[in-house]
């Protein structure tokens, strides 16, 4: 029995470790009536196939709606006995289904451009041992696979975290013994030195199936907070308010040092001014605070270029829809999906962020076109980011969710990845690579939603040694 040579005991570790020659990009098909799919994308610029779809897995049911997906295993084994020494590695990528309920496991080995279903768990074995339904985002962490849901078993809440075996991905249980305030759900990430899960809110399944409700929104039913627990104990021990006028506390961004105390998370959108908005939480003393320390403003525009959900306010929201942190800590990367920007923030000093780079593509009303195919004006924006753990290689998808998309960009999204670069020792800044563009046909009609990195990547490990 040796050791995943892909669990990596420090950040920089994992930053020195060989670069990534394959992505998998998952892909749904809105209509339901194709399935979705497992996509493998070539990332070796010396490969004749760089850039290009190079495998390709159909799921064997319809209408799952893949979302976020992620590994069975990771780093944080090295933070739980036995798991650090042989037998489970990176090997199986676990694709929840947000429609569907169900999760499809996928074996990379011993073809990793070609992975194999070996399970699927059932909505109802969900329901049934956890007590939860659509499952939204998954973390492989020190006693198993911690899987965020939205909804609960039967009913639209509260949603809440199951926890599947790392080996069998059977259902244990669900993984909160005292919830205390939490009812929305979200995402799921830890301080596993500190003992310490966050968990940050969106809305249960009634309130985003059909796109962003107006009256929601504005009475300030999405989520609007942070909670803190005890990861071992499953415990609630803080509710962080970050207001009701911030809606849509989404992707959670601790910091890699497993010593540090602080992360950032992305909120949707205030709806004072329609601004986006980045925060901070840290740690004082025994507590927990949260603060604003990015704004990224509304876009003026025609109320003519607008989708009907926009007109009235003659504006385009940011709408950040996801952000991540490269694995040295040193850089932010935040994705506003409705103007169609990634921007790039030094977060050195985390309490006060500077941005350091920005590409346009896509937008609501920009349409900025890819340098690979000027011609063709781009719908969506980038949505998912997911950075290379050396930093230097930033992949985006185009598409957040079914009928968020169809809402924003009604005259259709499209599927695309971009792939920028960027050099940390040089103090950051983004250029696209014009050799990766997948897009189109390329995903033969279904949308691209969300990348993992072979061997890890920024938003999957978590480190339990400097």
């Amino acid at each position: 029995m040796t050791l995943d040579p892909t669990f990596y005991r420090s950040p920089a570790d994992a930053i020195a470790a060989p670069a990534e020659r394959l992505a998998y990009i998952v892909a749904f098909d809105r209509s339901a009536q194709r399935p979705d799919a497992l996509t493998v994308l070539d990332t070796d610029p010396g490969s004749p196939a760089y850039g290009t779809i190079v495998g390709w897995a159909d799921l064997p049911t319809r209408g799952d709606e893949l979302h976020h997906f992620g590994w069975n295993a990771c780093s944080s084994a090295y933070a739980h006995a036995g798991h650090d020494t042989g037998g489970l590695s990176r090997r199986y990528l676990l694709l929840p289904g947000l429609r569907s309920s169900n999760v499809h496991v996928y074996d990379t080995q011993p073809d990793p451009r070609h992975p194999r279903l070996v399970r699927t768990v059932a909505a109802d074995e969900l329901a049934a041992k956890a007590g939860y339904s659509r499952p939204h985002t998954l973390h492989c962490g020190p006693d198993g696979v911690y899987l965020s849901c939205l909804g609960g078993a039967g009913e639209d809440g509260p949603g809440g975290i199951a926890l599947l075996d790392h080996d069998t991905f059977d259902v244990v249980r669900a993984w909160e013994t005292e919830r205390g305030p939490q009812y929305l759900a979200y995402d799921a990430w830890w301080h596993l030195n500190q003992n310490t899960l966050v968990t940050s809110e969106w809305g249960t399944p009634s309130m985003i199936e059909d796109g962003l409700n107006p009256e929601l929104l504005l009475g300030g039913e999405y989520g609007h907070a942070l909670h803190f627990w005890d990861l071992d104990q499953g415990r609630h021990l803080q509710r962080v308010e970050l207001g009701g006028q911030y809606q849509m506390v989404l992707e959670l961004r601790p910091s890699h040092d497993p010593e540090a105390t602080w992360g950032f998370v992305g909120v949707v959108v205030s709806t004072e001014d329609l601004s986006a908005s980045v925060w901070r939480w840290h740690r004082d003393g025994g507590t927990w605070q949260a603060d604003k320390v990015i704004t990224v403003p509304a876009e003026p525009a025609d109320p003519a270029t607008l989708p009907p959900a926009l007109q009235p306010f003659g504006a385009v929201p940011p709408l950040i829809s996801d952000i991540d942190l490269s694995v040295d800590d040193r850089f932010l990367y935040v994705s506003c999906w409705g103007t169609g920007e990634l921007k790039q923030f030094d977060v050195t000093d985390p309490a006060h962020p500077r941005e350091t780079g920005s590409v346009r593509l896509g937008g609501i009303t920009g349409r900025v076109p890819h340098p690979a195919a000027p011609g063709e004006p781009l719908s969506g924006g980038p949505q998912m980011v997911e950075v290379s753990r050396d930093g230097s290689r930033i992949y985006v998808t185009n598409s957040l969710y079914g009928s968020w998309d169809d809402q924003f960009y009604p005259d259709g999204v499209g599927a695309w990845l971009a792939k920028f670069d960027t050099d940390p020792d040089t103090g950051g800044g983004l250029t696209i690579d014009t050799r990766v563009f997948p897009h189109g046909d390329d995903f033969r009609g279904l949308r691209a939603h969300q990348v993992r990195l072979q061997g890890g990547d920024a938003s999957s490990d978590s480190y339990c040694y400097r």
